[in-house]
């Protein structure tokens, strides 16, 4: 079963981020996760734009953004330029008056464009987006805070998008409360990525190496 694995970069040890990603490379990680928020959009703070310029530059690996700020439009190039092709950057549509107008600005500067659909969000509400964008992160927890519990109804959101994915050349990833089972249940139905946050990766005392070749033996 291929599917990709992302690190949570917000919940990493940041006494000694450099080795942090070492090791996370090291062990087979996919990509890092970089999680920005403004306090406003989400009801939180978590990492900076200088956490991202550090660890796009530590970095081998791809990283992915998911902005959660407010019209992002507005400063989507400070975010783009520390970027290298191939890196994604996920805007959430309802932060935005004119998301397609952002996402075309990430598209132009060669990166991956994507959108992050909250639980309260209906893939009816991103139609037209997904027409656009080659990446949708589906939250299955309300964005702000790791650790929260999983919220079942998301389940049958992320169907409906697999119903769809391959007329609208799209991949979904998963974001919140990524637990084995998941991985399990939705990995065979074609969602590609899953992002690895406390339940999984961080804070469990096991090599980052053995916890993801632990993740990828699942048997399915």
């Amino acid at each position: 079963m291929d599917f990709e694995l992302t690190a949570s970069m917000m919940c990493a040890n940041y006494g000694n981020l450099e080795q942090e990603v070492k090791n996370l490379e090291e062990g087979g990680i996919d990509s890092f996760h970089i999680d920005i928020m403004d306090g406003r959009f989400v009801p939180n703070y978590a990492m900076s734009l200088n956490d991202m310029r550090y660890i796009a530059g530590a970095a081998t690996k791809p990283l992915d953004v998911h902005l959660m700020v407010e019209h992002p439009n507005n400063t989507i190039e400070l975010f783009i330029k520390p970027l290298r092709k191939g890196d994604t950057i996920y805007i959430h549509p309802e932060a935005e008056y004119h998301p397609s107008t952002t996402l075309q600005k990430i598209i132009n500067a060669g990166l991956v464009p994507g959108i992050a659909i909250n639980p309260g969000t209906s893939v009816e509400m991103v139609m037209e987006m997904l027409r656009i964008v080659k990446k949708v992160l589906v939250m299955s927890v309300n964005p702000g805070n790791a650790g929260q519990m999983y919220l079942p109804y998301v389940g049958k959101k992320i169907t409906k998008l697999l119903s769809i994915k391959e007329d609208m050349d799209f991949e979904i990833y998963w974001d919140g409360a990524c637990s084995a089972d998941k991985i399990l249940e939705f990995a065979p139905k074609g969602v590609r990525g899953f992002v690895l946050g406390t339940t999984l990766l961080f804070g469990k005392n096991t090599p980052y190496g053995e916890t993801l070749h632990n993740i990828r033996e699942l048997k399915f």
